[in-house]
């Protein structure tokens, strides 16, 4: 029985929000689970993601394979990360107090950057919807006058002909 870690959408038309869950790849798409893993929703800048690590980390171990949009979802969270650092655990590189050290790192600067662009966002939404909206009647004028010099000359080469 293959298991898959996959998308469970939720949501009205036009407004997704989606489950994350362990499913029976035999399964629909919204249909019968077996364990949820968190919540997905795309449409907040950045896109709101709360995850149980241990959960899923677990189902990873046991084989269950992340579908491609989940797979860049669990990357995000770091728990693709984890499972890497737990893996040279495993193989006797390092030490799991060192594999937790480095994995607090990168979360703690991976936090940090989703900061920075969540306030960069909300800084350049309220700064376009600040700024006024100024029309150029100057430019249009001179661009209306151009046929008119061109339709001028034309007209008393057209009488010197029929003289």
């Amino acid at each position: 029985m293959p298991v898959k870690i996959r998308l469970q959408r939720h949501g009205s038309k036009k407004r997704p929000f989606y489950f994350i869950v362990v499913a029976d790849a035999r399964s629909p798409r919204d249909g019968k689970f077996i364990q949820k893993l968190g919540t997905y929703n795309p449409l907040t800048v950045p896109a709101t993601i709360q995850i149980d690590r241990q959960k899923s980390l677990e189902w990873l171990h046991k084989g269950a394979q992340p579908t491609d949009t989940v797979r860049r979802i669990l990357s995000f969270k770091g728990v693709l990360y984890l499972k890497h650092l737990l893996r040279g655990v495993k193989l006797g590189l390092f030490d799991e107090a060192t594999a937790m050290v480095k994995f607090q790192a990168w979360h703690e600067e991976h936090e940090a950057n989703n900061a920075r662009r969540s306030a960069a966002n909300r800084r350049q939404v309220k700064d376009s919807r600040q700024a006024p909206v100024i029309k150029k009647v100057e430019a249009a004028a001179p661009v209306a006058e151009a046929p008119a010099q061109e339709a001028a000359p034309e007209a008393p080469a057209a009488d010197a002909a029929a003289e």
